[in-house]
């Protein structure tokens, strides 16, 4: 899933004729685009999506929905490691509950 994060810059700094900042998303911190928000200042926050500022935020905002990115583990699925997250068990077998059959895979077992 590709979120819009809300994260606050740390940094400014121009590289080959673009502005880019370093962004804190609640801890993890990314480098991103600022040429959609151009005059987005250090201390400020924005939401994020796929490496670009697309709009200013104000603080309480931000951490509100940072907080809540947190508590449903949304920070830690746009932003954690692929291959620790593909060496985990999959969320039904934590669950005890059986993994979901897509419509169709019983049919064809019954008809075998």
């Amino acid at each position: 899933m590709c979120l819009a994060v809300p994260g606050k810059v740390l940094d400014i700094e121009e590289r080959d004729g673009t502005r880019m900042a370093t962004v804190d998303f609640g801890g993890v911190v990314k480098e991103v685009c600022l040429e959609y928000v151009p005059d987005l200042r250090v201390g400020e926050y924005a939401i994020v999506h796929v490496g670009f500022a697309l709009q200013r935020l104000d603080e309480e905002s931000a951490r509100k929905t940072l907080a809540l990115f947190e508590e449903l583990g949304l920070l830690q699925e746009e932003f954690g490691d692929p291959w620790e997250a593909a060496a985990e068990p999959p969320r039904w077998e934590e669950s005890g509950a059986g993994p979901a059959v897509a419509a169709g895979d019983g049919a064809r077992e019954a008809g075998r």
